[in-house]
């Protein structure tokens, strides 16, 4: 006969935090791209179609650069290396209509300043993955 005990859980557990602390910060996040066609719109009204995307190009090839720059820093821990590749891209993703990656590296810059890196993680991926979805969005600009 086999005799089985039954493991108890010893390890007081904290209760429910009540209210929230100065230190945490909301970042919303949609589940929509937010894309203003409006900039490439006018881009391509202004100039023919193969300057209009020699210029998107260009300008989706620096974000790719700066953000590949971003992901090197981050593996290696050159925290204090994110800042301005950060601010690149918003830049030129304000530039392009690209307010889903504008905000999402707005967020990954705060996290940079509170030095929170487990939520740059999680804001470096939506980065991420809002650009991907933007090279798309960018392209079907000019069939508009």
């Amino acid at each position: 006969m086999r005799k089985t005990t039954v493991m108890k859980n010893i390890t007081p557990f904290p209760g429910p935090v009540l209210g929230t602390s100065n230190d945490v910060v909301p970042l919303s996040c949609h589940d929509r791209m937010h894309f203003d066609p409006a900039p490439l719109t006018r881009l391509f009204a202004e100039r023919d179609t193969q300057a209009a995307e020699d210029v998107v190009c260009r300008m989706l090839e620096d974000i790719a650069m700066r953000l590949d720059m971003l992901q090197r820093a981050r593996d290696e821990h050159a925290f204090a290396n994110m800042d301005r590749p950060a601010q690149r891209i918003g830049v030129v993703a304000d530039q392009m209509g690209l307010a889903e990656v504008a905000v999402a590296v707005d967020h990954v810059r705060r996290c940079l300043l509170q030095q929170d890196w487990i939520a740059l993680d999680a804001t470096m991926a939506r980065l991420e993955r809002g650009f991907d979805i933007a090279v798309s969005e960018v392209w079907g600009v000019r069939d508009l």
